[in-house]
C-alpha cells in the first residue's frame, strides 16, 4: 500500500463523484454567466497584509485560520482563504473600476483554511463567487442573491432557504457598536471573548457556543438601529427580491464572519447538511475598496461552497452532471483492430463524441465489462472478419441491440446513433 495519504482536510474528488463536483462548479459559474459576469482568475497566494486589512484582524480568519508563510524572498504569504479581497486587489492594480461600472466578475476555485475538519468543513475547498464593483444599488444586490439562487435550483436543490439581513452604514454602524459593546460588557465572558468584544462586538454575536448564544437572548439587533437611508435599502432589497421571484427569510441575528459586510447580509443554509449547514452567502462592503487603497466605491458578492453544494445535492438524492466516462466505447479483438478503433479516436473526438477503447489486449468479455463500467450508451466492436467485411458491430449497451455499419462511415453513423 502506499505511504502517502492526502492531507488531513483536503478532500479527493475521482470518477464518478468528479463528474458531479465538475457539474456544480459549472452550474454555479454558468448562473453568473447568464446575468453578464466575466469571468477573473486569481492568484492562489497573496500578500498576508491584503487579508489581514480586507478581511479583519479580529475574524476568526485572519487570527486563527490562515495558511501563512515567508517566501524565499522574506515576504509573507498567505494561501487565500477568500475571494473578494483578491478580486479586490486586482480591480485596483489593474483599473478595472475606471472604465464601465458596475465591474461584474465571477471566479471559481480553491481556497484554504486551517479549520478542524469535519463533514462538508475543508481546510482546501471550493468555491464559486461573484463581485460587482462600483454601484450602490438595491437592485444589484438583489441580482447578486438572485444569481447565487438560480445557481442552486439549476442544480435542482429545494430543500435550502434564504436568509437576509442588514448590518448597517457607517452612519449607524458606530452608535450600534457602543450599545452593543455596553450590553457585552454586563456579562460575564471569557478573557478572550471579551477582547474580541472590544475590537468588533458583531463578531461576539457570531459565537457558537451554547453557553455565549444563551448570554445574547437579550442582544440589541443591528435592524433595530439601522440609519434611515439603510432601512430604505434594505427595504428596496427586499422588494427587488420579490420581484425576482427569490424566497427569503429574515434573520436579524445572522452576522458573517468576515468584518468588510455593511447593509444587505445574506446566508444559503440547507438542513440537510448537519452543523455545516450553509451552502454559501455574502453582503455588501461599502468600505472595503477605499480600506484596501482603491477609489472609495462600494461593492456586492457572494461565494458559494462547491463542496457543500454538491452535499446538499447528495442529500438530496440528485446526481448532477453525466457521470459516463464516455459516450462510445472500442472494443478491438485483435491487434489490426485496435489500430482501425485508435484511428476513429481522433474524428470522434473532434465531433464531441466521448470516445475510449479496451487498451492490453483485453478479450471479448474483459473489454465488454470495461464498456459497461465506462457508462458508453454504444459500443464499437471490430474483429478480423468486420475489417474483411468493411463493417463494424455498433451495440447499444443498455438494450444489447447490434447493427453492423460501414467502417468508412462509423463516424456518421456513430453521431446518427447519439442523435446529433
Amino acid at each position: 500500500m502506499s505511504t502517502f495519504s492526502a492531507p488531513k482536510g483536503v478532500p479527493d474528488y475521482f470518477p464518478p463523484v468528479s463528474a458531479s463536483f465538475l457539474a456544480v462548479r459549472e452550474t454555479l459559474v454558468q448562473a453568473a454567466r447568464l446575468a453578464g459576469y466575466g469571468y477573473i482568475e486569481l492568484p492562489v497566494f497573496e500578500d498576508t497584509a491584503l487579508f489581514a486589512r480586507g478581511v479583519g484582524e479580529s475574524t476568526d480568519v485572519v487570527s486563527k485560520e490562515m495558511y501563512t508563510f515567508t517566501d524565499r524572498g522574506g515576504r509573507s504569504i498567505t494561501l487565500r482563504p477568500e475571494g473578494t479581497a483578491g478580486v479586490m486587489r486586482a480591480v485596483i492594480e489593474h483599473g478595472l473600476d475606471r472604465g464601465q461600472l458596475p465591474v461584474k466578475l465571477a471566479y471559481a476555485g480553491q481556497f484554504f483554511r486551517a479549520e478542524q475538519p469535519q463533514a462538508g468543513r475543508y481546510r482546501q475547498f471550493h468555491q464559486v463567487g461573484v463581485e460587482a464593483v462600483g454601484v450602490d444599488d438595491p437592485a444589484l444586490d438583489a441580482e447578486v442573491i438572485a444569481v447565487a439562487d438560480a445557481g442552486f435550483r439549476a442544480l435542482g436543490l429545494t430543500g435550502y432557504r434564504l436568509e437576509l439581513t442588514s448590518l448597517g452604514d457607517a452612519t449607524c454602524r458606530p452608535q450600534y457598536r457602543e450599545t452593543l459593546q455596553a450590553f457585552l460588557a454586563k456579562l460575564p465572558l471569557d478573557e478572550e471573548t471579551r477582547r474580541r468584544a472590544e475590537i468588533n462586538p458583531l463578531r461576539v454575536l457570531d459565537d457558537k457556543r451554547p453557553e455565549v448564544r444563551a448570554l445574547l437572548t437579550d442582544a440589541p439587533l443591528m435592524v433595530d438601529h439601522l440609519s434611515a437611508e439603510s432601512r430604505a435599502h434594505y427595504e428596496q432589497v427586499k422588494g427587488y427580491l420579490n420581484d425576482l421571484g427569490v424566497k427569503f427569510a429574515e434573520n436579524p441575528r445572522m452576522v458573517r464572519g468576515l468584518d468588510y459586510y455593511t447593509k444587505t447580509t445574506f446566508e444559503f443554509v440547507h438542513d440537510g447538511l448537519g452543523a455545516q449547514s450553509g451552502i454559501g452567502g455574502g453582503g455588501r462592503y461599502d468600505g472595503l475598496m477605499e480600506q484596501l487603497g482603491g477609489q472609495p466605491l462600494s461593492g456586492v458578492g457572494f461565494g458559494l461552497g462547491v463542496d457543500r453544494a454538491l452535499l446538499a445535492c447528495q442529500a438530496e438524492g440528485l446526481a448532477p452532471g453525466d457521470v459516463a466516462r464516455c459516450d462510445v466505447y472500442g472494443v478491438p479483438l485483435g491487434e489490426a483492430a485496435k489500430s482501425r478503433l485508435v484511428a476513429l479516436a481522433a474524428p470522434l473526438r473532434a465531433a464531441g463524441v466521448r470516445f475510449d477503447l479496451a487498451y492490453g489486449g483485453k478479450g471479448l468479455k474483459g473489454a465488454m465489462k470495461g464498456a459497461d463500467r465506462s457508462g458508453a450508451r454504444f459500443a464499437l466492436v471490430l474483429g478480423e472478419r468486420d475489417i474483411e467485411a468493411g463493417v463494424v458491430q455498433l451495440k447499444e449497451l443498455s438494450s444489447g441491440e447490434q447493427v453492423q455499419v460501414p467502417l468508412a462511415d462509423a463516424v456518421n453513423s456513430v453521431l446518427g446513433a447519439l442523435g446529433r
